[in-house]
């Protein structure tokens, strides 16, 4: 599903251009789920930008599902944003306008893959039937981001990116949040790939990576 081979990513400075990311090397399978870790400013959510088409890389290549992500122009990107991730943040990022309902339908909607019962599923298993009335600022941390999840999966994507996903939230919601993501993707064809910050949290996932000196450590290396 996701190959990295040799990614490069710079920035400029007045001191010369700073390395974030040197040559990193990363595959991750259809179906399976990967954390990646690392201390504040190592370039975890750099590396997920790259991913996500939201940021260029100096060098390297990014392939998901056969797709070379250097040889789309913008529109094309755009395009396979749309139908080719699903994106989680640690800010919810819902629209405030919209119910809850039509909240969890955006994604789905404009990927072309509105499915009435798969969002009914959703909503059932995420415990959202007497929210989707309400509007986003009338629901608490945790059913927030249970709406941004569903948002994400109600469009079936190839690849769910989630960036520090239970970083707003307390110990016992975090667990509760993480657990239904997890049975949600369990025996579906869409990976994971979730940066975190928390040993706690990575453990729950098939496979941990540490971004250390801008190169990928696995657990278990020095």
């Amino acid at each position: 599903m996701l190959k990295i081979q040799g990614l490069c990513k710079s920035y400029p400075t007045p001191q010369g251009p700073l390395a974030v990311l040197r040559g990193i090397d990363l595959e991750l399978e259809r179906g399976h789920s990967l954390a990646l870790m690392g201390e504040s400013g190592s370039g975890k959510s750099t590396l997920l930008h790259l991913v996500a088409g939201l940021d260029r890389f100096d060098a390297g290549s990014i392939c998901i599902g056969g797709r070379e992500l250097a040889a789309l122009d913008e529109r094309q990107l755009a395009a396979w944003r749309r139908t080719g991730i699903g994106l989680v943040f640690q800010q919810f990022n819902l629209i405030p306008s919209l119910r809850i309902e039509d909240n969890l339908a955006f994604q789905a909607r404009l990927a072309g893959r509105d499915d009435p019962s798969w969002q009914a599923e959703l909503v059932q298993r995420l415990g959202l039937g007497d929210l989707l009335e309400r509007y986003p600022e009338q629901l608490s941390c945790g059913q927030q981001q249970r709406v941004a999840l569903g948002r994400a999966l109600a469009a079936r994507p190839p690849l769910l990116l989630a960036d520090e996903p239970t970083g707003s939230l307390d110990e016992a919601t975090s667990d509760e949040v993480l657990g239904l993501l997890l049975e949600l993707l369990a025996g579906s064809a869409t990976s994971l790939l979730m940066v975190t910050h928390s040993p706690r949290m990575a453990a729950h996932l098939e496979r941990q990576v540490t971004l250390h000196d801008g190169h990928l450590l696995e657990r278990g290396e020095a």
